[in-house]
């Protein structure tokens, strides 16, 4: 699916999902994604546990909230991930891929310090 473009100053917005991947400031990165600075970059999200948010951890002082999308469908983090994202001071929402990339964007509007954590449909 295609986004509307919009400007934006700081991390670029997600252009577009879909096709096993996502498209970023013109670029597609196959595969899943996170993303919490200029850059994305590739994901493996394993069995989601806490590990496989290690940079996200690494730069909590820099994240208010952060978005997982779990693919099509919505599905719980492991109970010991979410603890460890939150005690970090890290919100943590989970909602479909596709709602997570248009939800970071109106963050990222609005000036907010988003990351975003992308299983690719």
């Amino acid at each position: 699916m295609r986004m509307a473009e919009l400007g934006y100053e700081g991390p670029p917005p997600i252009d577009s999902y879909g096709g096993g991947g996502f498209r970023v400031a013109g670029a597609f990165h196959s595969g899943h994604m996170i993303m919490f600075e200029q850059t994305p970059q590739a994901w493996e999200p394993g069995a989601l546990e806490a590990a496989a948010f290690k940079s996200i951890l690494d730069s909590a002082q820099d994240i208010d909230v952060m978005l997982v999308g779990m693919g099509g469908e919505i599905a719980p983090l492991p109970a010991a991930t979410r603890a460890a994202l939150e005690s970090a001071g890290i919100g943590v929402e989970v909602m479909a891929t596709a709602a997570a990339c248009r939800t970071y964007n109106v963050l990222l509007a609005e000036a907010r310090r988003v990351a975003v954590a992308l299983i690719a449909v």
